[in-house]
């Protein structure tokens, strides 16, 4: 486990994609050691990348990624999930090492046919925000997990953003469905705003900073504002107003009813792929 003299766990990321390095980024300047931290993937670009943010030791094995590890970061695609669990099996058991994936679709009971039923596993499913750090990530933990190892995850996906836990691992399909898929969204609404500034004649540059700007602000007040974002929305909608009639719009479009269509569409398809991944 985690040095007796220190309470920095050693994680291995098996993987070493845009997520996995903006994580061991976070981390780093987090504080956490790069001698605690170790990678491993086929691509040797990838882990060329990551050899820039320190001196992590970087592998083209995971097993000897893993050796040393108290975390194992899972950060594969879901294809290739299987045969990369196989690949740190043994390691995990002996280490008794916690398990962290961040895949979508790949369930606990699909884990565990590959590492063992004892095996503690915490699934997570960040968003791409995290790539600059203020990501949203939802966890849920296995019974076999202790507080330390639970700690351990908290710790670790909070360098890139903010934690949350839930108490089903199911609720991570609503969270695929919210946060995880959520910036398309609301990219999708700036490209809309911003093709309508267009077409009132703004030109598409201003429209786009504009747009932009517009979702970030509106974003930190509803974060740093003690008011429900009802409340926020009734502070510029008032009545006799431009916002008021934009909004009756939307609602004569039935956009709350369009939104939740989308998103259950999204949470059907995430436990789909939770099937099909067995």
């Amino acid at each position: 486990m985690a040095d007796g003299n220190s309470p920095r766990p050693h994680i291995a990321f098996v993987g070493a994609g845009n997520m996995a390095t903006s994580i061991i980024g976070g981390l780093l300047e987090s504080g956490h050691p790069a001698a605690y931290i170790s990678a491993a993937d086929p691509v040797p670009t990838r882990l060329e990348q990551l050899r820039k943010l320190g001196p992590i030791k970087i592998q083209d094995d995971n097993a000897a990624a893993a050796m040393d590890a108290d975390v194992v970061i899972m950060a594969v695609k879901p294809q290739v999930m299987a045969e990369a669990l196989k690949s740190v099996a043994k390691t995990v058991r002996e280490r008794n090492a916690v398990v962290i994936s961040i895949a979508a679709g790949v369930t606990i009971e699909s884990m565990h046919t590959r590492l063992g039923p004892e095996t503690a596993i915490v699934r997570c499913m960040p968003n791409t925000p995290a790539l600059l750090q203020c990501g949203a990530s939802a966890l849920f933990a296995n019974d076999n997990c202790s507080r330390k190892q639970r700690e351990y995850a908290d710790m670790i996906l909070s360098a890139v953003g903010i934690t949350c836990w839930v108490d089903a691992e199911q609720a991570l399909d609503a969270v695929t469905a919210l946060s995880g898929s959520g910036p398309a969204y609301f990219f999708l609404f700036m490209e809309a705003m911003v093709d309508a500034g267009t077409q009132l004649g703004l030109e598409r540059n201003v429209a786009t900073t504009l747009a932009m700007q517009t979702g970030l602000g509106a974003a930190r007040m509803a974060i740093e504002s003690d008011h429900s974002l009802t409340e926020l929305r009734g502070r510029v909608s008032s009545r006799g107003g431009t916002t008021i009639e934009a909004i009756k719009s939307f609602e004569r479009d039935e956009l709350p009813s369009i939104v939740a269509r989308a998103m259950h569409a999204a949470a059907d398809r995430a436990a789909e792929m939770a099937r099909d991944m067995g």
